[in-house]
């Protein structure tokens, strides 16, 4: 449908749909996005198939693989290795996140154009709320045409889902890719939902998947007849959630949007629940911290060349370090090291720790670092650590399957904590 005629399009889509009652959010999602800007800014390499991600001679990671590429199996998270003996004659290259922040942010402003509802998940996904009314009077399915036309004059595509929450827009933007528009009207998501198998829900991973069909549980229609008590071992406090998102009945919302440019620092803090003395559990915390800081630094495609520690030794006694690095970099296994250092020129024990903080930036210089962030320079000048591997398959690992679906030990043993946040 394009935007000359919108408003044929609106009629057609009310006589076919009825009229939209309730909330309408979008989930966005661009089509092996990394692959498909290289593809258009190298036309050669159109219909054959890319890979981007790190070289396979030196134990690199796929980042994103063309569709083309996928149709050999190659898939995101992938040893670059494997993806070689499968795609032979794939066409290899290396990120350049810079231009992909640029694509992206075009994308964004085309969002930002329809709605000031919007939540960006990553640097190439986002949430977006077209409910009738509250922005705007027209059909949220002509909206979501439209992004998706306007978002292919770019030169690349996006696959949408529509639906009255998160969890329902989220799913439905994976059943038909690429460039697809899954619409899930008000009404219609408890039997959207029923048939589709538990996994298909974010935050369901293996164990959860393995616990549920104990209980002859494998689909989300039987996920929300379940009893609550029947799943409370499986979620704990969490299940009352799970069983709303089950049953299409969750309700969401998505903030408005903030500035598009590229934030200033990623930092992420927590306040103990009770002050912390003894060092070895202080640094644990800090390794948590700092690995929270780089899974959003690489699912936003940045890289900062500053690394910043910030303790509170009581409430309004607040302490900060900072060190820049000499070259930019997304991966917590260069920079924790430096955070350590700051955190022991900050700390004299038995001082007791309330709070605790790491945050990176310093991204205004990081373009010309960030041109080969698969196996790029540390601070040292070296090449960066084959651990930045396992980060980016962990990222995609807690994506596709939820943070708790695979851990480190220190996270596993960690306490509640009264207030933990992130900042951008």
């Amino acid at each position: 449908m394009k935007h000359a005629n919108s408003d044929t399009a609106h009629a057609l889509v009310a006589g076919l749909l009825g009229t939209w009652t309730g909330p309408a959010i979008g989930l966005l999602d661009l089509d092996a996005f990394f692959a498909s800007v290289e593809q258009l800014d190298h036309p050669e390499w159109r219909n054959k198939p890319v890979i981007v991600g790190g070289s396979p001679s030196e134990r690199g990671v796929v980042s994103t693989a063309s569709y083309e590429a996928r149709r050999f199996g190659v898939r995101s998270a992938m040893s670059s290795a494997q993806a070689e003996r499968l795609c032979p004659d794939a066409i290899w290259t290396h990120g350049r996140f810079s231009r992909y922040r640029e694509v992206a942010n075009q994308v964004m402003a085309i969002l930002a154009e329809e709605t000031p509802y919007i939540d960006r998940v990553s640097i190439d996904e986002a949430f977006f709320d077209i409910t009738p009314g509250r922005f705007s009077s027209e059909s949220p399915v002509v909206i979501a045409n439209r992004i998706s036309s306007r978002v292919a004059d770019l030169g690349i595509t996006c696959s949408i889902g529509l639906g009255p929450n998160k969890t329902v827009a989220k799913i439905a933007s994976e059943k038909d890719k690429p460039r697809g528009l899954t619409i899930v009207s008000p009404g219609t998501q408890a039997g959207f939902l029923a048939p589709l198998p538990v996994r298909a829900m974010s935050g369901i991973g293996e164990r959860a998947e393995v616990a549920l069909a104990r209980l002859g549980i494998r689909t989300l229609g039987q996920l929300s007849q379940a009893p609550e008590e029947q799943l409370h071992p499986i979620f704990g406090a969490t299940t009352r959630t799970y069983l709303l998102r089950a049953r299409g009945e969750e309700i969401t919302s998505v903030r408005l949007f903030a500035d598009p440019e590229e934030p200033k620092s990623v930092s992420h803090e927590r306040t103990f629940p009770h002050d912390l003395t003894q060092e070895k559990e202080i640094k644990a915390e800090l390794a948590i911290l700092a690995t929270s800081v780089g899974k959003r630094l690489r699912s936003q495609g940045l890289a900062g060349d500053t690394v910043t520690v910030k303790l509170a030794f009581g409430f309004g006694n607040l302490h900060t370090a900072q060190r820049k690095l000499k070259h930019a970099t997304d991966d917590e296994f260069i920079f924790t090291p430096v955070a350590l250092e700051l955190f022991d020129s900050l700390w004299h024990p038995p001082t007791p720790i309330r709070l605790a903080g790491i945050g990176i930036s310093g991204f205004d210089h990081a373009a010309d670092a960030q041109a080969d962030l698969f196996g790029a320079a540390d601070e040292s000048g070296k090449a960066q650590s084959d651990l930045r591997n396992l980060s980016c398959t962990l990222d995609y690992l807690h994506e596709r399957f939820g943070r708790t679906s695979v851990t480190f030990g220190r996270e596993r043993s960690r306490g509640e904590s009264v207030n933990e946040s992130e900042t951008s």
